[in-house]
């Protein structure tokens, strides 16, 4: 008799541990998808801080303070720097984050409405899954593919407006620029990160290879203003330590432990918090088409996090 209690005990006592294993890698994956996501949502306030803080008409200057301040604060903590091929390697990915990405993005953000620039961007999880299928050797599930196309519609549905104008420059620079950072995370997942280097490290040492490509075509086209204000300083120091430091910290973390595929819909998170931005700080409303484009882009970040692939090869 116990015997058989001592059994039963230890049954229960291994299901209820297989159970919790089982359960374990999905909390985590959800735990991970969650801190990932503060990246592009801290990134959807830039606007916000842009038109309210910062100088105005120097978008490569704001671009090169957020990026080569940044990496040499991390730098300095880390005291790290690129060994081996990681030299190049942090060099291409500093490029298509920073150094290409943001002078392209902020070139469609000044030739495009808000609205068509957000949809533009609204592909990534469509091109991530495109690069994937040669650089990680992982197809694209229809659950992925039709997630993004739903990405796509509510982000136009949450941001469009009925008089946006089209200008080609601009989109193409923003498709330009949504492709480079596809591309980047799919490298990234393909090359991780080098043994013992943190992440904060990873993440200097592509900063500050996109700033120094920043500063000195800042410095010659649009130079520095006559003076900073407070509210400048402010809104230099957020960008750069909250979101840039911190917030593509997490989202290199999210890289590293999630499918390419699954955090590239965590992006989807920018247009939506650029979105209720507007609504809480700068008086603006929400018709009911947006709020349909808002559950839309929600059910799709969601469904983007679904089941996980097999496996990935390196």
């Amino acid at each position: 008799m116990h015997t058989t209690a001592r059994t039963a005990r230890t049954v229960s006592t291994v299901s209820t541990s297989t159970g919790s294993a089982t359960r374990s890698p999905r909390t985590s994956a959800l735990a991970a998808a969650g801190l990932a996501a503060i990246g592009p949502a801290t990134w959807g306030t830039t606007y916000v801080t842009t038109t309210e803080l910062l100088p105005p008409d120097r978008p490569l200057l704001a671009a090169a303070l957020r990026a080569l301040p940044a990496g040499l604060i991390l730098l300095a903590l880390t005291r790290r720097l690129p060994t081996g091929d990681w030299w190049w390697k942090a060099g291409v990915l500093g490029l298509l984050n920073f150094g290409a990405f943001f002078p392209l993005l902020f070139f469609g953000a000044y030739h495009l409405p808000g609205g068509v620039a957000s949809t533009i961007s609204a592909v990534m999880p469509l091109l991530v899954a495109g690069f994937g299928i040669g650089v990680l050797k992982v197809r694209p599930t229809r659950r992925t593919l039709a997630a993004g196309l739903v990405g796509v519609a509510g982000v136009a549905l949450l941001v469009l407006r009925g008089n946006a104008s089209v200008d080609l420059a601009g989109i193409v620079a923003m498709l330009v620029a949504t492709t480079l950072m596809a591309l980047a995370v799919v490298l990234s997942k393909r090359w991780g990160r080098p043994e013992g280097v943190s992440l904060l490290a990873l993440t200097g040492w592509q900063l500050t290879a996109g700033g120094l490509v920043l500063a000195p075509i800042a410095l010659t086209t649009e130079g520095l203003p006559d003076h900073f204000t407070g509210a400048n300083l402010a809104g230099y120091a957020y960008l750069g330590i909250i979101g840039t430091a911190i917030a593509y910290a997490l989202w290199f973390r999210g890289i590293e432990r999630l499918p390419a595929s699954s955090v590239s819909f965590l992006g989807l998170t920018n247009p939506v918090v650029a979105t209720l931005a507007g609504l809480v700080l700068l008086g603006q409303t929400l018709t009911l088409w947006q709020v349909g484009g808002l559950v839309l882009v929600v059910a799709s970040v969601l469904v983007g996090q679904g089941r996980r692939p097999a496996r990935q090869h390196p």
